[in-house]
């Protein structure tokens, strides 16, 4: 099994999902005692958070870019950024990263999409990731996929549960409703999937909770990871 690298800390609960579901692919598919062959550096996310409400993305492309070398440094063969706002940044941590594999989030969750004949798919996670286009771009162009989010209202609801309830471990059943409702407002709008597009996000909401098909970009993201590092065929990890 190939080295992978972890970026992480943003939130410290998503690497620590990000952690479980690694060692969890490689029990079941090597059994036995295996575990995952990991590096992982573990930023603060309290450098970051006030970087990203301030639009300091030159900040923050500093600090991943330099947590990229620091694994390639420690052995990693490749790359995973542990979060799905900062793969607005992926080309230039991908760029620090010497060459090496550096998944983008987006793109192997559009396969995932795609492999199911998916067609619109309502995308929640921060207000960054939902605003921003990177996501929806490359599901638009690699796969043909049409990405939709909630109302701004509802953007702002989702980003406060996120930093205020989820990242530092906090589940309600009240969350989960407003959750559930604006999910099922996206699929009145059309939505035939739905892209937890926040490591988080899976601590709430779950497959028993919604009849909706539910894409997990972590699950996708370290799937397309152990794929590589196993030698294994593309989407046997899922």
């Amino acid at each position: 099994m190939k080295t992978i690298g972890l970026i992480g800390g943003m939130s410290w609960e998503s690497s620590k999902t990000y952690y479980s579901i690694l060692n969890e692919m490689t029990r079941d598919r090597l059994g036995g005692l295996h575990s995952a062959r990991l590096v992982m550096v573990s930023l603060d996310f309290n450098d970051l958070e006030p970087k990203l409400r301030a639009g300091d993305w030159d900040g923050i492309t500093t600090i991943l870019s330099d947590a990229a070398r620091r694994c390639v440094l420690a052995g990693a063969e490749s790359i995973l950024i542990g979060s799905n706002t900062m793969h607005r940044v992926h080309a230039d941590i991908a760029a620090a990263a010497a060459g090496i594999p550096c998944f983008h989030i987006a793109e192997v969750t559009g396969a995932a999409l795609a492999r199911d004949n998916r067609k619109i798919a309502g995308l929640l996670g921060t207000r960054f990731t939902m605003q921003a286009p990177f996501f929806s771009e490359i599901l638009a162009s690699h796969y043909n996929i049409t990405t939709i989010v909630p109302t701004p209202e509802e953007q702002d609801v989702i980003n406060q549960i996120i930093f205020d309830e989820l990242c530092v471990g906090v589940i309600t059943p009240e969350s989960r409703t407003i959750y559930l409702d604006i999910m099922q407002n996206l699929q009145t709008s059309g939505a035939d999937a739905m892209i937890l597009g926040c490591t988080e996000i899976e601590m709430l909401i779950k497959p028993e909770h919604t009849d909706l098909p539910l894409y997990d970009t972590t699950r996708c993201h370290v799937g397309a990871a152990m794929d590589w590092a196993l030698d294994l065929p593309n989407g046997t990890c899922r």
